[in-house]
């Protein structure tokens, strides 16, 4: 009788180590799930991560190139071809009207040059421009421009003119005052083109040659 009490526990035994066994076989079988669950968001999240990180690189380098081009304005090639896109629509415009067109200096090379263009700078335009007056608040362009060159005594880049303009209170309204600047300066004929998005006034070359 011993042996059988001690058979019939070790059974009892037996079958409460197998239930315990299959418990931990089944939680382990749920951890394994949960951490495959786990390791997916975790590489979601790191896709994610990614994705956000290289979206705010692109944000940062246009912002900074666009802070670049905003401190040098367009270069003097794309005034220059501002001024020959404004040219050539003039010209449809005055052929349409059957009128002779309009006389658009172009700074053909048979013009004598400003000695001053011999030195052609390219100024930078300045973004800490504050007003310190408001003599050109409501002058265009042109008169603007004028009053700027005669006290200057020699031509100016657009891109120092658009600096003294706002200095002196002018107010802008377009996305690219220079190349603003170049085309109504290049459709009068008070001005002349020395040299790229530079200009100068026709009546002192003509004070200057007499």
């Amino acid at each position: 009788m011993p042996d059988e009490n001690l058979l019939s526990t070790l059974e009892q035994g037996l079958r409460q180590s197998r239930a315990t066994r299959s418990r931990l076989a089944s939680r382990l079988a749920d951890l394994e799930a949960e951490a495959e669950r786990v390791r997916t968001e975790l590489n979601e999240m790191d896709a994610l991560i990614s994705q956000t990180e290289a979206a705010m690189f692109r944000i940062l380098s246009s912002t900074l190139v666009a802070a670049q081009q905003a401190s040098h304005g367009p270069s003097d090639a794309e005034i220059e071809a501002a001024l020959r896109r404004d040219a050539a629509v003039n010209a449809a415009v005055n052929a349409a009207r059957n009128a002779p067109p309009t006389p658009i200096n172009r700074g053909a090379p048979r013009q004598p040059q400003s000695p001053h263009a011999d030195r052609h700078h390219i100024p930078q335009i300045r973004n800490d421009i504050a007003p310190t007056s408001d003599r050109f608040f409501e002058r265009t362009i042109p008169q603007a421009t004028a009053v700027l060159l005669r006290e200057s005594g020699g031509p100016l880049h657009v891109n120092e003119i658009y600096n003294r303009l706002l200095e002196g209170g002018f107010q802008f309204t377009g996305q690219n005052p220079t190349i603003s600047i170049a085309v109504s300066l290049n459709r009068n004929r008070r001005f002349r083109k020395v040299a790229p998005g530079t200009f100068d006034l026709v009546i002192r070359d003509a004070a200057q040659a007499s």
